[in-house]
């Protein structure tokens, strides 16, 4: 058995590989080093995920957000090989289980729109280029966090319709400072703003609204899709919750770049299981 793990900014995704078949899948919460140490990750495993404790898997595929470097890379490691009781461990970006699901073995542009946004271009073996995503303040165009934080500027300034600040004080019971703690006191405050693109969701016959998503997606491909000098001549690909959900828009900015629209899917597990059945030593 194998066991691959596709973990974002806000869960993580488990799913068991037997004799090239999927099994059982496991949720658990995000995994990113840059705000976890590994002993707080073999504490999350324990309670959220306690029946793969001791796992009897052969070999595990992680693919995390935060896993930008070797050091953070290690953190993961050692949590995992502490909780899963295995030392056969492949610890790997978020970005490359993107593009492996996306891809397969087939060169192409990999985009990620979730709570965060990341692309890269990838040669169907390796991710050859990258524009840094940059977080969520600095960079993430597109991604949940910063849909949410643009509707919440909005709001709070008093910027959008009547109606729609009254419908979103309804659908969510923060005051304005309640809201300003969680973004500027509370941990995850990228979460914490993810989750208001349900209310754009929600509401998306609203032209103000749509003008946040079309601007925030129109940036993301200036700044990041078209980056890439293979952008025009492979298909552009996206997984996450975002790009899935709000896909005509991404559509409709694909045509108007003249770019290639390749998969959209809601998550990289369904592809990443294929390609390792494909791919069973990589």
């Amino acid at each position: 058995m194998i066991l691959i793990a596709d973990s974002g900014s806000t869960k993580t995704e488990w799913r068991e590989v037997t004799d090239g078949a999927a099994g059982r899948s496991y949720i658990s919460s995000g995994i990113n080093p840059f705000f976890v140490t590994g002993e707080e990750i073999v504490r999350l495993l324990r309670k959220e995920i306690p029946e793969l404790e001791g796992s009897m898997a052969s070999r595990i595929f992680f693919y995390g957000t935060g896993v930008s470097s070797a050091a953070k890379a290690e953190i993961v490691r050692g949590a995992l090989a502490s909780f899963l009781g295995t030392g056969e461990l492949f610890i790997g970006s978020d970005l490359l289980g993107a593009a492996r699901s996306l891809c397969l073995n087939e060169p192409g542009i990999a985009c990620i729109i979730g709570t965060g946004s990341n692309s890269c271009y990838y040669d169907g073996k390796e991710i050859v280029s990258n524009v840094s995503p940059l977080g969520y303040i600095l960079g993430d165009e597109g991604g949940g966090a910063v849909l949410g934080r643009k509707l919440v500027s909005g709001v709070l300034k008093k910027q959008l319709p009547g109606i729609v600040i009254e419908n979103f004080f309804k659908a969510y019971p923060y005051t304005p400072a309640g809201i300003l703690d969680n973004v500027y006191n509370m941990p995850f405050p990228n979460r914490f703003l993810g989750q208001f693109t349900r209310f754009i969701a929600d509401n998306i016959h609203v032209p103000e609204l749509q003008a946040i998503i079309t601007s925030s997606f129109d940036e993301f491909m200036i700044r990041n899709v078209l980056q890439y000098p293979e952008a025009r001549k492979f298909p552009v690909h996206f997984t996450g919750s975002v790009a899935y959900h709000f896909r005509p828009f991404l559509e409709e900015l694909m045509t108007k770049y003249r770019l290639q629209s390749g998969l959209f899917t809601l998550t990289p597990m369904e592809n990443l299981v294929r390609y390792h059945i494909q791919n069973p030593h990589t």
